[in-house]
């Protein structure tokens, strides 16, 4: 099902006209409605003063065109000249009789009538009036008050319009960028003076074009390094068919040497495939909360390494009371390849330092560049003399799984890997 595009600018519009509409229904219907009660108490007070001073005698001269005046006494009744006018006279009497309280308003002949009445030592003055005063009031009011309100919500109503047709612009070039986020040739420098909501997403929106270009590049860089690292054996062991087939090699040095390049070959596939491994239990979240016997696993890595460079002095120094969580094996994991990487880099010395939850593995090599600290992590990343490999990678991921961060320092001499839970001061 699809649905009718309706842009932005209609929506406002829509909403806007639908503003007006309760205006007018507001000032139409409801002001009114609030106004009569206020109009009725002035009226009452309009009709009540005249009648202190109303007599018999004084009916020629209290003559008011919406007023009318009625004195009555047990024998006689008097009333002003206008009397016709207000009411007719022939419908005084039955009016006179519903006026059973000393003020309020009564309805005759589809007619609205006002009245106030004063009694007194058997004498009743009344004033009476119909509904042209609280029609005119009404008038008056609504006549001040509709222009300024309409011009003020038309001006509040063209400012929001101009406003929202500037956000909509901004949507728009947002909606540009996003749709060419992966092309080089668009124009994607965007500077919106206001810093608002939209500028942030603007920001965060070339943020995410730049990660993106530079995962691509990375991504390309990776294929290139990984098709270099799988490339050597491969050529390595076509070399040596080759040379078996041109009798200019024995088989048995040939065997030994592909047997070499496959078992290297087939450890760069596990590193890779453990590499993606790592990455779904990332995602799934099933790091291991197992308390792991730190001291016995590294002089077991220890007793792996000691012999495959017998000038290096191994430096062990474990705090009883510190813990460590996760698991055997990804401990192993993260071991196993540190101290693979030292072994190829130290001079004479690795020293290992287990203390207050943190792990600190140093050796005496050369120091590392800084730049290349910041992506030294990376999968695949050319290294100092030139290699490529996952180790570090696979150890960065694989603490990361059980919740822990790593980060190399510089030594005066050498060079330290510092492990420690994520959240803890290092």
């Amino acid at each position: 099902m699809s649905l009718e595009k309706n842009s932005l600018s209609k929506q406002l519009l829509f909403v806007v006209g639908i503003a007006f509409l309760l205006l007018f229904i507001s000032l139409g219907a409801i002001l009114p409605r609030i106004l009569i009660p206020v109009a009725e108490q002035n009226i009452y007070n309009y009709l009540r003063e005249p009648l202190r001073i109303y007599d018999n005698t004084a009916n020629t001269k209290l003559q008011d065109t919406t007023i009318a005046y009625i004195y009555m006494t047990k024998t006689t009744k008097a009333t002003s000249i206008n009397i016709e006018d207000v009411i007719g006279e022939e419908n005084l009497d039955e009016i006179i009789l519903r006026m059973n309280k000393s003020y309020g308003k009564l309805v005759y002949k589809n007619k609205i009538y006002y009245y106030y009445k004063l009694t007194s030592d058997d004498i009743t003055k009344i004033a009476l009036t119909d509904d042209s005063y609280i029609n005119q009031t009404k008038t008056s009011i609504l006549s001040a008050i509709f222009p300024l309100v309409l011009g003020t919500f038309l001006l509040i109503g063209l400012m929001i319009v101009f406003w929202s047709s500037t956000v909509v612009r901004k949507i728009e070039r947002l909606k540009n960028k996003i749709d060419n986020i992966d092309n080089p040739d668009y124009d994607h420098k965007i500077d919106f003076q206001l810093n608002d909501e939209i500028r942030s997403l603007a920001l965060a929106i070339e943020d995410m074009r730049i990660s993106l270009k530079n995962q691509e590049e990375y991504r390309n860089q990776m294929y290139q390094n990984i098709s270099h690292d799988f490339k050597t054996p491969l050529t390595v062991i076509k070399s040596y068919i080759e040379a078996v087939e041109d009798g200019v090699e024995s088989e048995s040095t040939a065997l030994s040497t592909i047997k070499d390049q496959t078992d290297r070959l087939e450890q760069k596939v596990h590193s890779l495939l453990y590499l993606n491994k790592l990455d779904y239990l990332k995602d799934k979240n099933k790091d291991s909360k197992e308390l792991v016997d730190m001291e016995k696993m590294i002089k077991e890595e220890v007793e792996k390494f000691k012999f495959h460079r017998k000038e290096i002095a191994f430096d062990i120094s474990v705090e009883k009371k510190s813990k460590y969580y996760g698991s055997v094996e990804n401990w192993e994991t993260v071991l196993d390849n540190l101290l693979s990487n030292f072994m190829r880099y130290a001079k004479k010395e690795i020293k290992i330092t287990a203390k207050q939850n943190k792990l600190i593995l140093y050796n005496d090599g050369e120091s590392i560049d800084e730049d290349f600290l910041e992506v030294i992590f990376t999968p695949f990343r050319k290294g100092i003399k030139g290699e490529f490999g996952l180790g570090l990678s696979i150890v960065k991921k694989t603490l990361n799984v059980m919740g822990y961060d790593i980060s190399i320092k510089n030594e005066t001499k050498g060079v330290s890997f510092i492990i420690t839970k994520k959240g803890k001061e290092q």
